[in-house]
Order: C-alpha cells, then sequence, then structure tokens
C-alpha cells in the first residue's frame, strides 16, 4: 500500500532551524494537494501549512514568517522549513495529502488523505 513517510526531525535549540521532508513511496503525480500537521504532546493534531490544488500555501498563524512549505514535483517530495524555531513547535510533524487525482492510475493512492503516517518529531529546546 502506498505510503508518506516523513523525516527530518530531531532534537534543535531554540532560534534553530530544520527541514522536514515527505516522500511517497512510489513515484506519481496523484498527490494533487499536500498539507503539514503537528501534535504537540496533551494536544490536538493540527494544520501547520497546507496547499490547494492550484498549489497556493497557507499557514497556521503560529508559524506564519518561520515555516515555508515547497514540494519538488520532479521528486513528489513535499519539504517544510521550519527557521526561527520555538520550544511551542515541539511536536509529532505529519504530511498528508488532502487532495488526490481524480485518475485510474491513481487509485491506489485513494486511501491516502484517511490515513497518518508515523511522522517525524521535532524536540526544541531552549
Amino acid at each position: 500500500q502506498v505510503q508518506l513517510v516523513e523525516s527530518g526531525g530531531g532534537p534543535v535549540q531554540a532560534g534553530g532551524s530544520l527541514r522536514l521532508s515527505c516522500a511517497a513511496s512510489e513515484d506519481s503525480d496523484c498527490l494533487r494537494a499536500m498539507a503539514w500537521y503537528r501534535q504537540a504532546p496533551g494536544k490536538e493534531r493540527e494544520l501547520v501549512a497546507g496547499s490547494t490544488s492550484g498549489g497556493i500555501a497557507q499557514y497556521a498563524d503560529s508559524v506564519k514568517g518561520r515555516f515555508t512549505m515547497s514540494r519538488d514535483n520532479a521528486k513528489g517530495t513535499l519539504y517544510l522549513q521550519m527557521n526561527k524555531l520555538k520550544p511551542e513547535d515541539t511536536a509529532v510533524y505529519y504530511c498528508k495529502a488532502t487532495e488526490i487525482t481524480q485518475k485510474f492510475d491513481c487509485l491506489r493512492f485513494a486511501h491516502l488523505p484517511r490515513s497518518w503516517g508515523q511522522g517525524t518529531q521535532v524536540t526544541v529546546f531552549s
């Protein structure tokens, strides 16, 4: 089954930077829109950054100006560049395919909007 795999997390000092990556286990052009979420201990999962099918990125107010989502369409890899990290950014970060291209060849990706990967832990210490 096709999966999304996040990587790039780790411990970082406040003020530092990390770049997260999200790659599908199969290359394709089926991932029409994607997003990054995070879940901090004891809190609900929240949307950090998302793109529309037109490629416009939107960000949570808490990360605007510090985080940038981008995509390498040739590789099908999603990135989240996180700068000026704060301790409150500590969380498990997940990527998610929020919209799948509607065509036969993309049926094997159809489950992705309903599933979560393992995520990658980001820990920001002061």
